[in-house]
């Protein structure tokens, strides 16, 4: 495939493999921010495009693990089923652990690193958020689309929406991604780039390492709904049965 620094992040990363892996590595925005040009966002972090374009033509970041599934063929239905089990189980998973070890390291460092206490109020925002915005999913936009396939699918008419269109609540949800995105910039920002203090403790180290994971796999999970579900879904509801 002949690549050009004038695709579009989003594009790139739905069509290349390990694409999503290459940008997190070098820190470019590609599921809020997916609509740039990757020259644009090279730009933006400030590296070089020719270096970004010839690392994706070679198809991997050396070091690094297995890419994510292809999911740009697969149906909604299993991609919603892998969001759900994977990365909301993530997030499910991982919000009380992160809180317990915020409130243990801000208790115990509170006081000599004062953005702890800072980091605590942006995560509690965020995770406040996100658990309102993946029942939103579970309970009302997934099964939807997961309904609306399998009609389509089977030759009938897609249910009636109770929302209008797939597109009102995708707008919603995208606007949510994007506050998101803005609240792990902050974290990062905050925990400069995730790097300890020269003080940090067990439950220090552990805390910043799990806030990055948390970060890397959110872009992952914003990634597979804004630029493969949510598009996918407002075209298909657009097929005539």
């Amino acid at each position: 495939m002949a690549l050009s620094s004038t695709q579009t992040v989003r594009q790139l990363a739905t069509e290349i493999p390990n694409a999503t892996r290459v940008f997190e590595k070098l820190g470019i925005d590609y599921c809020c921010g997916g609509g740039k040009s990757l020259e644009a966002a090279c730009a933006q972090v400030k590296v070089p495009v020719t270096e970004v374009l010839r690392t994706l033509e070679q198809g991997s970041v050396p070091g690094e693990a297995a890419a994510t599934p292809d999911f740009s063929q697969a149906s909604l239905s299993e991609l919603v089923s892998y969001i759900v089990s994977r990365h909301h189980g993530y997030v499910k998973q991982e919000i009380p652990r992160l809180e317990k070890l915020l409130s243990k390291v801000v208790s115990v460092h509170g006081r000599n690193h004062v953005e702890l206490v800072a980091i605590q109020r942006v995560f509690a925002a965020l995770a406040a958020e996100l658990t309102s915005h993946m029942m939103k999913e579970e309970m009302v936009l997934f099964p939807y689309v997961t309904q609306m396939e399998q009609a389509l699918e089977s030759g009938k008419r897609a249910p009636r929406a109770p929302f209008g269109t797939v597109g009102n609540p995708v707008h919603m949800m995208e606007m949510e991604h994007e506050d998101a995105g803005n609240a792990l910039k902050e974290l990062r920002s905050l925990t400069s780039d995730y790097t300890p203090p020269p003080d940090a403790c067990f439950s220090y180290n552990t805390l910043f390492a799990a806030l990055k994971e948390f970060e890397t796999d959110l872009h992952q999970h914003i990634h597979l709904e804004n630029n493969i579900l949510f598009p996918r879904a407002v075209a298909l509801e657009q097929q005539p049965a």
